[in-house]
């Protein structure tokens, strides 16, 4: 071997200790330990947030306390996006794709009734009523989630290929009337911007599914929501010789009946599932006074498109030929509030296997379409998304016992949020360290 070969291997040799390997990119089991050491700061939140709720652009003292806590972490903070939202990144040491995680930050005009230590006892106005306040949807649970996920990932972020984009949204629920917020305006005021995520996730505490358990569904999971508003205008007159006038609470009856029929007579109810509900009827002063008008609200609910469309136009139709009919007439408007929650395909396998991995085979269940809607949806409209249920109450509680989301009874089992703070750490490094050596 000549001199010239000699020094070329010395070369290489030098290289070869002067390239570290690549860091692995942090492991389950690393995950799952510093979740549990976040757990009780992370119930500390969650009873934080949930003493003191408020409602949908009001979330003042929710979204410092985010920042705070992120500001605290070193993440780039920005605050003030769609009034009250928190958008803050975490930059990982090693090269990777921009992954946004989201939580909602807005409670319901609801009075609490869990008799919880920490309940809630605020109120506010919500539409010129004075109203109790309270988190009684499980947003105080994924706020406080995400709050330990950015704390665990800030943790190894030495070992992290890529950014996180954290995202704590105001009013989920709907903006104050009058007013725009939500997913809808987090997303105009650039919170998919600068980076642009690669996907998001999200995640949705829910009383039907079990403690520790993760319903998953790819493609259509939660339904659209579009408020409708109908004004059924007659002919005011005594209510002893309504044949003088034209009566718009009984054309207001028989247009609730028959709205009715769309969903169960006028189309397919084998495609895909659907509801239409009545939720609110104003009219009338007096006993003995047929009213003018009768208002009736409501919301239609769809998890395909076409029949969303459909549904909207028969729903026009069949008010409007039953107030003719009667000699009465209608102002009909219909607001879209949500689009269809839909799973992008190849994310939903990789977050099964990601869950699988995290909560064990027997504990991650495709979960059925559900009719609630979700604004999380506006996201998955600009980049692909997931979306997935955690289960808040142990298998065995009695029936009796357990309340639906948006009751005042409300309640979860808080150690779901350290199932949540582990299945939503580990995604986030599934989907960033994709490519990268297997975990």
């Amino acid at each position: 071997m000549n001199v010239w070969m000699h020094a070329a291997l010395g070369i290489l040799a030098g290289l070869a200790i002067a390239i570290p390997a690549r860091a692995a990119p942090p492991s389950p089991d690393e995950i799952a330990r510093l979740s549990a050491a976040t757990e009780a700061r992370v119930i500390d939140w969650r009873r934080q947030i949930h003493q003191h709720p408020e409602l949908g652009n009001r979330e003042f003292r929710t979204s410092a306390l985010v920042a705070e806590h992120l500001r605290a972490l070193g993440l780039k903070v920005t605050t003030g996006v769609a009034h009250t939202g928190v958008v803050a990144l975490l930059r990982g040491a090693l090269p990777g794709p921009v992954v946004a995680l989201r939580a909602d930050m807005d409670a319901l005009p609801v009075t609490e009734q869990s008799g919880l230590p920490f309940a809630s006892k605020v109120r506010a106005t919500w539409m010129e009523q004075d109203v109790g306040v309270a988190h009684v949807c499980g947003h105080d649970g994924h706020m406080a989630i995400l709050m330990g996920v950015a704390d665990v990932l800030s943790r190894v972020r030495e070992n992290l290929p890529g950014t996180v984009k954290f995202i704590f949204q105001p009013a989920e629920e709907g903006p104050p009337p009058g007013e725009e917020g939500g997913a809808a305006l987090m997303i105009k005021e650039g919170a998919l911007r600068e980076p642009v995520p690669a996907a998001i996730f999200g995640l949705h505490l829910n009383s039907r599914t079990p403690l520790g358990k993760a319903g998953v569904r790819p493609g259509p999971f939660m339904a659209s929501g579009d408020t409708f508003r109908i004004v059924v205008r007659g002919a005011q007159t005594h209510a002893a010789l309504p044949w003088l006038g034209v009566d718009p609470v009984v054309v207001a009856s028989q247009i609730v009946m028959g709205i009715q029929t769309i969903q169960s007579r006028q189309v397919n109810v084998l495609q895909e599932p659907s509801v239409i509900s009545v939720s609110m009827i104003h009219g009338g002063q007096r006993a003995n006074i047929i009213p003018e008008s009768v208002e009736l609200v409501g919301m239609i609910r769809a998890l395909d498109e076409g029949m969303r469309q459909d549904i909207q136009r028969r729903l026009v139709t069949t008010a409007e030929s039953i107030a003719r009919s009667a000699g009465a007439s209608t102002e009909i408007s219909i607001t879209p509030n949500y689009d269809v929650t839909r799973n992008d395909e190849a994310l939903a396998e990789l977050g099964t296997r990601s869950l699988r991995r995290t909560l064990g085979d027997a504990n991650v269940f495709l979960n059925p379409k559900v009719t609630v809607s979700e604004d999380f949806s506006a996201y998955q409209k600009v980049v692909p998304g997931f979306f997935f249920f955690l289960g808040v109450v142990p298998e065995g509680t009695p029936a009796e016992k357990v309340f639906p989301n948006h009751s005042p009874q409300f309640w979860i089992d808080e150690r779901v949020l350290g199932v949540g703070v582990k299945s939503l750490a580990n995604l986030t490094v599934d989907f960033l360290s994709q490519g990268q050596n297997s975990r």
